[in-house]
């Protein structure tokens, strides 16, 4: 019973960190849908003040973040910004969203230890270490399924870019068409796209914009790209045949990644079958066998 009584404690204690995390994450979707419906209905309404509401509150909050942050010393560095730059938050709110968690996570731990009948230390160290750890782990996983996800956009936003350099547009409006016709089914590589154009209206140079991207990304697709885009800058050779090759490389590269990852399933199947699939197979085929032998035996002897 005292078990089952932990168990439920912690599951409730992570289903609502993830609860809460997920809604501040959602709220900016939240309010575009406000904004669109103010628009569509002709006035503010009595949309306004609830979400005047929510910013003052919101805004409250992240000044108190801010203020338990610099008391403690837990001030942003350069890696931490490339990696929520890597996730697709550039803005300042997921940096207090995550610094909030990596706080209450062991204050909420120290209440759970308190409220423990037993080993009061024990749970406070291992609850606080793992709601501690946890939102680094949940941005590692978060930084690694955007790069995912850009590496497989990739191939569809190179023949995009072929069809819009052949039709005679320029690099920077093709990527900008290209951005904006991935926009739904791409959005991560929208995001890099939509970034790049806001750099370069700032006044930063393309070559940087696009050393900005790869730097982001951190991936050996991106960095192939951004090298060609150079050379083609530098050189002046022609884009269309360079991207047209660009391309069937990338396309080349992930058929035999794909190939890779199917030669090893023979090797990873060994382990459910020797664990899973061939006990049990032997208890359906020996079983009855040994059944009916046992039960002569047990008739002999008697």
């Amino acid at each position: 019973m005292t078990l089952i009584f932990f168990v439920s404690i912690l599951v409730l204690m992570f289903s609502a960190m993830g609860l809460a995390g997920s809604f501040l994450l959602l709220r900016n979707s939240r309010g575009i849908t406000e904004r669109v419906l103010q628009v569509t209905q002709g006035g503010t309404g009595a949309i306004q003040p609830k979400h005047a509401v929510r910013e003052e509150l919101k805004k409250k909050v992240f000044e108190a973040v801010h203020v338990v942050r610099a008391r403690l010393g837990m001030n942003e560095n350069a890696k931490l910004s490339e990696r929520f730059q890597g996730a697709g938050f550039r803005t300042a709110s997921a940096r207090d969203i995550y610094f909030a968690a990596r706080l209450i996570g062991p204050a909420a731990a120290i209440v759970f230890g308190i409220i423990m009948p037993q080993n009061k230390v024990f749970w406070m160290m291992m609850v606080g270490g793992i709601l501690y750890l946890a939102p680094d782990i949940i941005l590692s996983r978060m930084v690694k399924g955007r790069r995912e996800k850009i590496r497989l956009s990739i191939p569809d936003m190179i023949d995009l870019l072929v069809i819009c350099v052949d039709a005679g547009l320029g690099m920077d409006q093709a990527m900008l068409r290209v951005g904006q016709e991935l926009g739904t089914t791409h959005p991560q590589i929208y995001e890099e796209i939509m970034q790049i154009n806001r750099e370069q209206r700032a006044g930063k140079l393309r070559l940087e914009s696009w050393q900005a991207m790869a730097q982001r990304t951190q991936l050996p697709e991106i960095d192939g790209f951004v090298n060609m885009l150079m050379q083609n800058e530098r050189f002046g050779t022609p884009i269309a045949r360079a991207l047209s090759t660009f391309g069937d490389n990338i396309r080349q590269k992930r058929r035999q990644r794909a190939e890779e990852l199917a030669a090893k399933t023979t090797v990873k199947i060994i382990f459910p079958l020797v664990l899973f699939i061939f006990p049990s197979m032997f208890i359906v085929l020996l079983g009855p066998a040994g059944i009916s032998i046992a039960r002569g035996l047990a008739s002999g002897a008697m």
